[in-house]
């Protein structure tokens, strides 16, 4: 398994942006696909976005598509989320997660995850 580390989470006001950024030891970082989750007080931990081996394919909640970016460097062992637009339901505790085995956005299928980072988006 990769350990993974996020940062760059913070509070900001609705509207305006923020990077968070996953980083993984290992040299097999490479073969896992990404993905990043979150999870609000009193609510269940929610797939936000994914990515591919390779960065091929990519896949986003409905609620963040066109605000949100998912990337990848496998030279560096990171995974980013760069999120744009930003509003106070975005707040929650962001999560990095690896998964090695099909294609599958379910938080169940990815069994490496991050310590968290809170995002807190004003109004």
């Amino acid at each position: 398994q990769v350990e993974l580390v996020e940062s760059g989470g913070g509070l900001v006001q609705a509207g305006n942006s923020l990077r968070l950024t996953c980083a993984a030891s290992g040299r097999t970082f490479s073969s896992y696909a990404m993905g990043w989750f979150r999870q609000a007080p009193g609510k269940e931990r929610e797939f936000v976005a994914a990515i591919s081996v390779l960065g091929i394919r990519t896949s986003y909640a409905d609620s963040v598509k066109g605000r949100f970016t998912i990337t990848r460097d496998d030279a560096k062992n990171t995974v980013s989320l760069q999120m744009n637009s930003l509003r106070p339901e975005d707040t929650a505790v962001y999560y990095c997660a690896g998964s090695t085995g099909r294609w599958n956005t379910s938080p169940t299928a990815f069994g490496s995850w991050g310590q968290g980072t809170q995002v807190t988006v004003s109004s």
